[in-house]
């Protein structure tokens, strides 16, 4: 059974339709102390870091999802829940993440785009997957699936981190890590909920881990 954080932070219909389309069993979850017992866990997120965290905070939680974390079961961060993941953002003033991976999250250097690049980074992009110690193919999440192909992203951040961290990295004016992994924790900051058949099979290969 899969969980999905329900923290107030994004509309999660799609989500759970996602995956009821690849027939995968997914269920809103608000109450930290019943994270531990889904198999696999989604953190989700859409707007603002710092928000995210104050709602992951007031009730517990960020301590839960960590604990989740620690106990070697297969845990997903899409979009905003992705960044969350890192030790700290820098949106609207500095906020302190989960700490999962190390890194942080960081605004789009727009001094380094063309001049028809908008901030935020909205629509089809490609992802390309990154090859991480022995496994040339990347991570399990892009079994089936080329070495590069499109998803959909919508965000104005994005995260830094150490290479052996990035399964994925996309350009928008210049490259960035759109993809992580830190063992058991996943993070991609596209879509995949709407990205067609490309995010269904990663939310396929997901819930088969």
């Amino acid at each position: 059974m899969i969980g999905i954080v329900d923290y107030n932070m994004g509309n999660l219909a799609s989500v759970i339709n996602a995956f009821a389309k690849v027939g995968a069993d997914a269920r809103l979850e608000s109450d930290p102390s019943r994270l531990a017992q889904y198999d696999k866990l989604i953190l989700p997120g859409v707007g603002a870091f710092g928000d995210a965290m104050e709602h992951l905070k007031s009730n517990g939680m960020d301590e839960a999802v960590k604990a989740y974390a620690k106990s070697g079961k297969p845990l997903l961060g899409i979009c905003l829940g992705m960044q969350l993941l890192f030790e700290s953002s820098e949106e609207f003033g500095a906020t302190e993440g989960l700490g999962l991976i190390p890194g942080k999250v960081l605004a789009f250097d727009e001094s380094k785009f063309d001049h028809r690049l908008k901030v935020p980074h909205m629509g089809w992009n490609e992802l390309f997957v990154q090859s991480v110690g022995a496994n040339p193919r990347g991570c399990p999440l892009f079994k089936s699936l080329d070495n590069e192909f499109y998803l959909y992203f919508v965000h104005s951040f994005h995260a830094v981190c150490d290479n052996k961290y990035a399964i994925g990295k996309t350009h928008y004016g210049y490259e960035f890590v759109s993809a992580v992994q830190n063992g058991n924790i996943y993070g991609i900051q596209p879509h995949p909920e709407k990205s067609h058949e490309n995010g269904l099979k990663i939310i396929e290969n997901f819930s088969k881990l």
